[in-house]
């Protein structure tokens, strides 16, 4: 990034975490390129404990444009590490957090931009009604008991609290060091926090690339046992967020 980049106003900041994405990172990239033609965003690339060539990939792509400036980083391994670290580098009024290979395309972003007033939390929700996702059943199932477990040791009521974030910029810079989840339960841990702190929280639907759908579940019963074991981590922490967190803005124009 630039000095002159880096005194513009930046209105999306996108956070990808990237491991072992040598496969899709240059289509990915691409797209957003193609896709952000107006305004000033940022793309923010965090390597996370690769054993490919992504690390050197991220270097070689980051390119700044004409509406896209780009930070590269690293943090230790794990979808939280890499996401939290990203968000401290952020600077813009929005921030996304997505993955590497652009699941949704686009539709959580214009999805989001269509809400008013826009909540300070949108998540690209699996779970709404209007989402178009081919998966397998049994993954179906998984998703159906994480929800249950979720809602009976935290009492969230939101849908599907890992699909993609768009988040006032302000509040998740604030509050992200306090969520010291390292892997997938960080965008868990983060939904918690929102609600705990009485955010509204809007959830739209997604439609699942072609690129993804379909695929052969990579879920592992460890990971269903896994995920319960954090719930309940999860919930020990109640407390000690309730001291962290103050009352948040009623919403984000």
């Amino acid at each position: 990034m630039n000095d002159r980049s880096r005194n513009r106003h930046v209105g999306l900041s996108i956070v990808i975490p990237i491991h072992n994405s040598s496969m899709v990172l240059a289509r990915t990239i691409e797209r957003w390129l193609d896709y952000l033609t107006h305004g000033h965003a940022e793309i923010i690339l965090v390597e996370n404990g690769s054993t490919d060539l992504t690390w050197a990939l991220a270097q070689e792509l980051a390119r700044d444009s004409a509406h896209v400036t780009f930070q590269l980083a690293q943090s230790e391994k794990g979808m939280g590490n890499a996401l939290r670290r990203g968000i401290e580098l952020s600077r813009g009024d929005l921030v996304l957090l997505t993955a590497d290979d652009l699941p949704f395309d686009f539709t959580d972003v214009e999805g989001a931009r269509e809400l008013d007033p826009r909540p300070p939390i949108v998540i690209g929700s699996k779970a709404h009604p209007g989402s178009r996702i081919n998966r397998q059943a049994h993954r179906h199932l998984y998703t159906f008991g994480y929800r249950v477990f979720r809602r009976a040791l935290l009492g969230s009521r939101v849908g599907d609290s890992q699909g993609t974030i768009i988040a006032d910029g302000e509040w998740l810079r604030r509050y992200a060091p306090f969520l010291d989840e390292p892997g997938f339960l960080f965008t868990t841990q983060l939904i918690f926090a929102a609600e705990l702190q009485g955010l509204p929280i809007a959830e739209v639907p997604v439609v699942l690339s072609v690129d993804h759908a379909p695929k052969p579940s990579t879920v592992r019963f460890s990971d269903a046992w896994d995920m319960g074991i954090g719930l309940l981590r999860l919930r020990r922490t109640r407390r000690a967020m309730n001291r962290q967190l103050e009352p948040g803005p009623e919403a984000v124009a």
